[in-house]
């Protein structure tokens, strides 16, 4: 599988490590009145969905850049690579 890094350009797949659902940038208040609950569910409570799905993915052997790679579990068809900083910016989540 290739993965088309926004900077670089095209990179085999296995210069990265996966991590998982990309919904892990958004990381639950430590200080919330339920923040005990909010992190259980967020380390343990994961949809595996069949399908387009958004993924956090590493470059580990290359620039050490975090993206969100949209892609098809099915198929494995990348239809979308995002910097992970740039959509933590417009989840608000980069302070």
């Amino acid at each position: 599988m290739i993965i088309n890094h926004p900077v670089l350009g095209p990179c085999d797949a296995a210069e990265f490590t996966y991590l998982g659902d990309a919904s892990l940038i958004n990381r639950p208040d430590p200080l919330a009145k339920n923040a005990g609950e909010a992190f259980y569910e967020y380390q343990y409570l994961r949809d595996s969905p069949a399908g387009e799905h958004r993924e956090l993915w590493y470059h580990e052997y290359g620039s050490r850049d975090w993206l969100v790679v949209t892609r098809n579990t099915l198929t494995h068809e990348i239809t979308k690579v995002e910097m992970a900083r740039e959509v933590a910016r417009m989840t608000g989540r980069d302070k």
